[in-house]
């Protein structure tokens, strides 16, 4: 998680195994799905991305679930043709929504124009719309997207749970 551009003989001498079994564990964790793809995370600043952007929506009426797979895949359709800036569109609950999207923007009118595009979707009907944006050059910023916190959360936790439940115990 903290750098997928290594290679497995580096991971491997890092965690002091072999390269073999760098190579197995990791492909077992593809074809589990555990890993899911391999990605990098951009300074957004300098590829242009001054704000992004976490919308809470509420649709104005529950969709039975046939309804709303054939909504996805309408949607995924479009999204080959005209892609959008979101890396986030998920069901959940809170904030008086049920809808969440994660976006970033060039600028604060390219924002505006993406928020229409929510509110106005054909398929799709928005009861309301809440925001939250973020400024990108605001350097000021408290931690900034990254996944290395998460990895060394993990790590750590890991590392919790194995002092708690050394090999050979009963639990």
């Amino acid at each position: 998680m903290k750098n997928s551009h290594r290679s497995d003989r580096e991971l491997a001498k890092a965690l002091k195994v072999s390269q073999p079994t760098v190579t197995r564990t990791r492909i077992k964790l593809e074809k589990e799905g555990i890993i899911k793809e391999y990605t990098i995370i951009p300074d957004f600043e300098k590829i242009g991305f001054r704000i992004a952007s976490i919308d809470f929506a509420r649709l104005q009426r529950p969709f039975p679930e046939e309804k709303l797979m054939e909504i996805r895949e309408q949607i995924r359709q479009e999204s080959k043709k005209k892609p959008l800036p979101t890396i986030v569109g998920m069901s959940g609950m809170g904030c008086n929504a049920d809808r969440v999207v994660v976006a970033f923007h060039e600028d604060y009118s390219k924002y505006m124009e993406y928020l229409g595009t929510l509110k106005q979707h054909p398929l799709v009907v928005v009861n309301q719309i809440s925001s939250f944006v973020i400024d990108l050059t605001d350097k000021s910023q408290y931690l900034p997207l990254t996944l290395s916190s998460l990895a060394d959360y993990i790590a750590h936790r890991t590392l919790q749970q194995s002092k708690k439940n050394p090999k050979g115990s009963s639990s």
